[in-house]
């Protein structure tokens, strides 16, 4: 590993996160609030850090190689979430540091799950840089996603290649380059386009900044306690549904369509997936609102259409408490937390790509049953799927099983009942937000005890990084010379 190429980077996000502050200040000074000195001194204290990390590292050019970009994926997005809990702690909106970086962390991962007990009555420069989180983690994993993981063989990852037509190349640094140049264009326009809609459906420009944040990188933190039901408009929920449903596609799918130098987007097996269960859960939902919850249907389908989407893409915005619905409804958000949407996209969750590619294989052996002799090649976007790929798909969703459990098995040793454990696991792990239990949408994460906070945060890191960027730096082997 090139130690001094780690440490140059990791400076560079410090330095990104102290710049990034810059934004909340001038809102908090727009605003005269009383954050502004607290959010200046966090800002300095990561440039104090990042700066002299830059000077020091000054140097020829170097390739990034996989152990370098597994230690700067990992560790950049712990330094990000350590220097971003500082406005949570110097503003006194979190008393204690672990909730602090358990916020900061929630944003910088788009999960959305909150220690906050009231958000109205933060300051407005704190809510900025609360919702800023997520948007900087959002692009951060586009970028991630595309770029990185598919080189590093993260859990069949490599399958963007069969999707999404793009550069190929061995090296890290020029493929993230020229992949973070096109990618933010299309993420910061869809980001100035909701806020210029949400601006026209009546919300004040401040706060339709805050939520276009939290909507392009499905992270789901509102300025209100309420969340979007706050608003009680259609025409918002109808912007924020097809900004999540867009957040939910992925990138580099509208990048090259735009482009046409790729198929259109129904072409695209995951993405016809994504909008079938779209149609088929807020469906079913719709449902079990109008039979078994008495909704009129107009209201259970707008309900429903939300709630649907807004899960599947691992948003968690709310506009109702879907714990007070009936069983069938809430076992459809329970599986589709599982799910995620698409790969390349700012969801989180298992993502629809391996879901296709397992339906694929589960369907296969069950020909192979009636003809053990025949010969199937699993084919996704026309590509066979290599046994290397394959396998590294199904250790994902094996492993990915086995850390929901024993997570939730761990935050039942802690105290937590067993629908809160499950809930706060999955919502966790697949960067949801809101769980089940005492971790519902009408609740917070703030009544658990430290030790399942500090867990429930290296869960946030462990899905959003797709678990073994994480997992192979606690590999003996990764520290080895050789």
């Amino acid at each position: 590993m090139n130690l001094r190429v780690v440490i140059r980077v990791l400076g560079f996000i410090a330095v990104s996160v102290g710049v990034a502050m810059f934004l909340p200040i001038a809102v908090a000074l727009l605003f005269d609030g009383d954050d502004v000195v607290p959010l200046a001194v966090s800002a300095a204290i990561p440039l104090a850090v990042g700066f002299p990390a830059l000077i020091a590292t000054r140097g020829k050019k170097v390739d990034l190689g996989a152990k370098d970009g597994f230690a700067i994926v990992t560790f950049g997005w712990l330094f990000a979430g350590l220097f971003g809990a500082l406005p949570f702690l110097l503003t006194g909106a979190c008393g204690n540091p672990l909730d602090a970086v358990f916020e900061s962390v929630s944003g910088f991962t788009t999960t959305g799950s909150t220690v906050l007990t009231d958000i109205e009555v933060l300051p407005p420069g704190l809510l900025m840089w609360r919702s800023l989180t997520q948007w900087l983690g959002g692009m951060g994993i586009i970028v991630l996603s595309v770029a990185i993981l598919p080189i590093l063989g993260i859990g069949g990852m490599q399958l963007y290649r069969a999707e999404v037509p793009g550069p190929a190349t061995d090296r890290l640094a020029p493929r993230i380059q020229s992949a973070a140049k096109t990618l933010w264009a299309v993420y910061f326009a869809f980001t100035l386009a909701e806020i210029a809609l949400l601006t026209a459906g009546g919300m004040s420009l401040y706060e339709a900044t805050c939520h276009a944040f939290t909507t392009v990188s499905t992270g789901g933190f509102s300025t209100r306690n309420a969340s979007i039901a706050a608003f009680d408009s259609l025409f918002l929920e109808i912007v924020i549904v097809v900004f999540m449903f867009l957040a939910g596609t992925n990138f580099s799918l509208h990048l090259w369509t735009t482009r046409h130098q790729a198929p259109g987007y129904w072409r695209s097996e995951e993405f016809r997936l994504y909008a079938i269960i779209v149609l088929l859960a807020a469906g079913g939902i719709t449902l079990s609102l109008v039979f078994r919850s008495g909704y009129e249907p107009g209201e259970a389908s707008r309900v429903a259409v939300f709630q649907t989407v807004s899960i599947l893409t691992t948003t968690g915005y709310g506009t109702g408490d879907y714990l007070l619905w009936a069983f069938g409804a809430q076992f459809i958000l329970f599986l589709m937390m599982f799910l995620g949407a698409c790969a390349g996209s700012t969801a989180g969750g298992m993502k629809l790509m391996r879901v296709v590619v397992l339906m694929k294989h589960a369907l296969t052996q069950t020909k192979k049953e009636l003809h053990p002799r025949a010969i199937y090649k699993i084919r996704y976007s026309g590509n066979v799927v290599g046994e290397e790929v394959m396998t590294r798909i199904l250790g994902f969703f094996l492993l990915y099983v086995f850390l929901y459990f024993l997570a939730a098995f761990t935050l039942a040793l802690l105290g937590l009942d067993l629908e809160s454990a499950l809930g706060a696991s999955i919502c966790t792990l697949s960067n949801i937000g809101p769980g089940f239990g005492t971790v519902g949408p009408a609740s917070n994460f703030a009544h658990l005890p430290d030790a399942a906070k500090a867990l429930l945060s290296f869960n946030m890191i462990l899905g959003r990084l797709e678990l073994y960027t994480v997992l192979v730096l606690l590999t003996p082997s990764f520290w080895n010379r050789t």
